[in-house]
């Protein structure tokens, strides 16, 4: 009998919740097999089976338990373990001999008319572009890429219950024809309980509108020149780094420039104490299911535009997952959101405490401006500054925002660290 504990989350945790099992009592498991999940107020982490065996389920799915508790015991040693070892064994050898035969006896005639066949049977599954084109490189039907699925995970089941929940419930309405419908309205009321993350979210929240003197300055950025200089060296930078170039990076880029030029935007209060770290920690903003999540990306002073997009893509891909360590979601001097990628045009971000200022950007909307007196439609974005007044100044805030502003329309300052080419020629 293998005992698996219940994980210790960070550092002061030592009360978490049992949020799920993935596998029923008595069921057989593989090791290294995602079993169940644990669920703290800064972050989940998952029970991972480190052995085949059959799992004794102890610690009931929503019970809220000690760090340290025996979650389940996993029976390595009994005859049906043995049996489902050699079962899974054999199946796994005998599908890979099925797969090479079906390959070797289809002719190239014969193979394109069952890819026409399941191509219709699987006509309701999107592929993405992207997906399309590695199928068609490496010679895959639907049929092959559906076969090759070892398992049904959360994340597939869960993306099926929402698509049923956000489709509206239809009937046919008879005396209207045949391709008619109508709405059935419900009066259902759906209940579910705030998870500990929630819960952690929420005060945070309200503890910073109620004990920091919060207020917000806006400006608008012409993205022009930055949007330029994306599409021109996409396809080179992806190449080349192995990520997509965004716009994050950019705006972290210049917040680290302006951070180090006012300081006092990356400073915080402890106690009586106005502490200004030397270093700039930016912690991004990141929506995922369980709700808002703050990656940190320390010491972006020391940070290239590429690595940045590199550590952006690990953060939230495990962000997503929710698999963030509690280190790569604590600390951080100053934050960036990005509500653009859910369309929002305007807002006020809420300051994640004990920093004392956030940035917050919003989407690209093609607008009239006036450019050397002529009216040109440029690509503009709004971008807000939250910050708490007690440290900083009306002007300091402005002032960084205005920074901000100059090195985006810009962006070959960013190389300079903010500093004017014609200035440094000058010696001014």
């Amino acid at each position: 009998m293998i005992e698996l504990k219940i994980p210790k989350p960070g550092e002061s945790i030592n009360e978490v919740v049992l949020s799920n099992w993935y596998v029923e009592n008595g069921s057989f498991v593989e090791k290294n097999q995602e079993v169940g999940e644990i669920e703290s107020d800064k972050a989940t982490l998952p029970l991972i089976a480190p052995e085949n065996g059959i799992i004794s389920i102890l610690v009931k799915k929503g019970t809220t338990t000690d760090v340290g508790t025996i979650a389940c015991l996993i029976d390595t040693e009994s005859k049906k373990v043995k049996a489902q070892t050699q079962k899974k064994a054999e199946n796994k050898k005998l599908k890979g001999q099925e797969i090479i035969e079906m390959h070797e006896d289809l002719s190239s005639q014969q193979r394109t008319k069952n890819e026409n066949s399941i191509d219709y049977n699987y006509k309701n599954i999107k592929i993405t572009p992207l997906a399309k084109i590695i199928m068609k490189e490496k010679g895959l039907t639907l049929e092959d890429v559906i076969d090759g699925l070892k398992r049904i995970g959360k994340d597939e089941i869960n993306g099926i219950l929402k698509m049923n929940e956000n489709s509206p419930k239809v009937q046919k309405d008879k005396s209207a024809g045949l391709n008619s419908e109508k709405l059935i309205g419900t009066r259902e009321l759906k209940r579910v309980e705030m998870t500990q993350l929630r819960k952690k979210l929420s005060k945070r929240l309200v503890a910073a509108k109620n004990e920091t003197a919060m207020l917000t300055t806006f400006n608008e950025v012409d993205m022009s020149e930055i949007m330029a200089l994306r599409n021109k060296y996409q396809k080179s930078f992806t190449e080349k780094h192995g990520v997509k170039l965004g716009f994050m990076s950019f705006f972290t880029k210049v917040s680290t420039i302006s951070l180090n030029e006012f300081p006092r935007v990356n400073s915080m209060i402890d106690g009586d104490d106005i502490v200004t770290p030397s270093f700039v920690d930016i912690g991004i903003a990141i929506q995922a299911d369980k709700g808002l999540m703050v990656s940190i990306l320390r010491n972006t002073e020391t940070m290239s535009i590429p690595e940045i997009e590199k550590k952006l893509a690990q953060l939230a891909e495990k962000a997503r997952a929710g698999r963030l360590s509690i280190e790569e979601m604590t600390g951080g001097t100053f934050t960036i959101t990005n509500g653009g990628v859910f369309g929002s045009l305007f807002s006020t971000p809420i300051i994640n405490p004990p920093q004392a200022a956030i940035l917050g950007m919003h989407n690209i909307v093609d607008r009239p401006v006036a450019i050397n007196k002529n009216v040109e439609i440029r690509p503009m974005m709004y971008v807000a500054l939250s910050y708490d007044h007690r440290i900083i100044d009306g002007k300091e805030a402005v002032g960084f925002l205005v920074r901000i502003k100059e090195l985006l329309e810009s962006p070959f300052k960013m190389l300079l660290e903010g500093e004017n080419p014609e200035k440094l020629l000058l010696d001014l």
